[in-house]
């Protein structure tokens, strides 16, 4: 054989050789590649049936927890959070995870839709009351004007501080006020810079119910209590004593604030009082595998005593 013969050999030996190593790479490749998404494929398949089996353990729980409301009606007309539907619902294990929840009387919180009357016109009282709420929780006072203006039909801004049309179509994107109640209390952070930050401090005190919906006062927080009249009797002080003499009763009665309030300050506010709910939310979390769900739900709660799902939103609040 001739040298360039043997030369001639070994750069198709070498080429060969180059190409077969790419061909095992282009292979190695192509293998991981099926292997990777196969393994993505079966874990969104897994995902999303834990997701659908959480939404329907998450949808049994709410109807546990309307059928239990339904009993408490049939027991008591008062709700105080010494009854059993004010006991959270410890971790239940269920095929593959568990299962938890609790409820929560919205009644005990402000309501941002009585700012304003069945008429639509702004209830000064219920102005007042928010302005206190925010001052206790070191929020200026201003924002309760502007949440009646998003709520009320009049296109007048409230003096001083009010907000209308004008101050939403000047913003990015441009919009109008609602004008009419709102479905979310979260919906208070449409007001222009009022924030997160001040969001979180207030979002334990208030919810959106139907207009006129009444306070129950056994199971409001000290600080909504106290909003209630510049002459309130201060519970919102010590919440831990509050707590305590609300463990098996209604505290305080509509007779304890007849005291605290006044009677002419009693019966201007009687009609926005209650002792007994009929809003409540339902959390409940779903934990399957690596999969959570959860499942807020807006209970209400008939003077029939039957319960129906009024609002429900996954994930978040």
């Amino acid at each position: 054989m001739k040298i360039g013969d043997i030369h001639r050999f070994r750069r198709q030996r070498g080429v060969a050789l180059i190409t077969a190593v790419l061909m095992v790479a282009l292979a190695t490749i192509l293998a991981v590649n099926v292997a990777f998404r196969g393994m993505l494929d079966q874990r969104r398949s897994a995902t999303l049936f834990a997701r659908d089996q959480g939404l329907e353990i998450a949808l049994g729980a709410e109807a546990w927890a309307a059928d239990f409301l339904k009993k408490d009606r049939e027991d008591s007309q008062t709700d105080h959070l010494g009854e059993r539907w004010a006991r959270p619902l410890p971790p239940l294990p269920i095929d593959g995870g568990t299962v938890e929840g609790r409820l929560e009387d919205l009644q005990g919180r402000f309501n941002l839709n009585n700012l304003v009357f069945p008429d639509a016109t702004v209830n000064a009282d219920a102005v007042k009351q928010l302005e206190r709420i925010l001052v206790a929780l070191d929020i200026e006072p201003t924002w309760a004007t502007a949440m009646a203006d998003w709520i009320d039909q009049d296109a007048q801004p409230g003096f001083p501080d009010g907000a209308e049309d004008p101050t939403y179509t000047g913003l990015a994107p441009p919009h109008l006020a609602a004008n009419m109640p709102i479905t979310r209390a979260s919906e208070i952070l449409v007001l222009p810079g009022f924030g997160p930050d001040r969001y979180q401090r207030l979002k334990p005190f208030i919810t959106a119910l139907p207009v006129g919906t009444p306070l129950n006062v056994c199971t409001a927080p000290g600080i909504v209590l106290d909003a209630l009249s510049e002459n309130t009797r201060e519970f919102g002080l010590n919440p831990e004593d509050l707590a305590k003499r609300r463990a098996d009763t209604c505290f305080p009665s509509l007779e304890d604030l007849r005291g605290s309030l006044g009677e002419a300050n009693f019966t201007k506010l009687q009609k926005s009082l209650t002792e007994s709910s009929n809003y409540f939310r339902a959390t409940v979390w779903v934990t399957i595998g690596t999969t959570e769900f959860t499942l807020y739900s807006l209970l209400a709660r008939g003077n029939g005593g039957g319960v129906r799902p009024y609002l429900r939103s996954f994930g978040t609040e």
